[in-house]
């Protein structure tokens, strides 16, 4: 196991991960987070009991330097910890837009990269984290942040070109769900449900229905195409939905999204 974590940022995304690793029995004298406020750090330390302190404190002697902040604050970050950061390290970050080349650039030579784009259910334990290797990343290290993520949830292993697209279907994604949870809530309401009701209606009906869609191994049409019989009750809704071009306007949202990330990230 990586002997020594840094997390950089003690907001919810950097607390959310603290409180995961330490979950899955990485020893608490192995990790430190930073935080500059001291009435944060002080509550950090006895909710925790791990070491808080400043950034670069924070990221000497790390293996693992785990970067949970705003994209805005990534560049003044990585000048601010590149003299502390030792050869051998490896730096993750989980701010979006962040490339490797721009880690790279504003490291010393011998710190291994790696990106990641988390997702908000990693508040629950249930993320999404897509993360891309440096050319310089051994196997090794790969695997040990692979161990760290899968404490907050699930991990898949991308090429960087491909990170506009996990953006857009999982870093982006709770959103969209969202709002169709929004618009079932809406729906039950205006058919004469209670809002309380209608809401613990739709949000268990997600919460089982991507459990199915991630443990039965079918493909998402071939589920929906069990529960749609020919001319009953959700026939009628999804006829309605293509109708109304539901299916094309996610599809083009998906697609606009990647887009926009694509804009923002520049060149990877």
């Amino acid at each position: 196991m990586t002997s020594r974590i840094a997390i950089l940022g003690a907001g919810v995304m950097g607390e959310t991960l603290l409180s995961a690793i330490l979950s899955s029995g990485h020893p608490t004298a192995d990790l430190v987070i930073s935080e500059k406020r001291d009435d944060r750090a002080a509550e950090l330390r006895e909710s925790y009991g791990v070491e808080v302190t400043g950034n670069a404190a924070a990221a000497a002697g790390a293996d693992v330097v785990l970067l949970v902040v705003k994209p805005q604050d990534v560049p003044s970050l990585l000048e601010e910890i590149a003299g502390s950061v030792r050869p051998g390290a490896t730096v993750v970050s989980l701010a979006a837009g962040i490339t490797i080349a721009t880690m790279t650039a504003a490291l010393p030579g011998g710190v291994a990269v790696v990106r990641a784009m988390p997702n908000t259910p990693a508040l629950v334990g249930e993320g999404m984290f897509g993360i891309s290797p440096g050319s310089s990343v051994s196997d090794e290290q790969l695997a040990a942040v692979v161990t760290l993520l899968e404490s907050g949830g699930k991990v898949v292993v991308v090429d960087e070109s491909r990170q506009d697209a996990v953006t857009a279907v999982s870093g982006s994604g709770p959103a969209y769900v969202f709002y169709l949870a929004e618009a079932m809530i809406a729906g039950g309401v205006e058919a004469g449900l209670d809002p309380g009701t209608a809401r613990t209606l739709a949000a268990q009906t997600l919460v089982g229905a991507a459990k199915l869609l991630a443990e039965s191994g079918d493909s998402a049409e071939e589920l929906r195409r069990r529960v749609t019989s020919p001319n009953g009750t959700t026939h009628a809704a999804i006829t309605t939905f293509d109708d109304r071009g539901v299916k094309d306007g996610l599809v083009a949202g998906v697609l606009a999204c990647a887009a926009r990330s694509a804009e923002l990230s520049g060149p990877a």
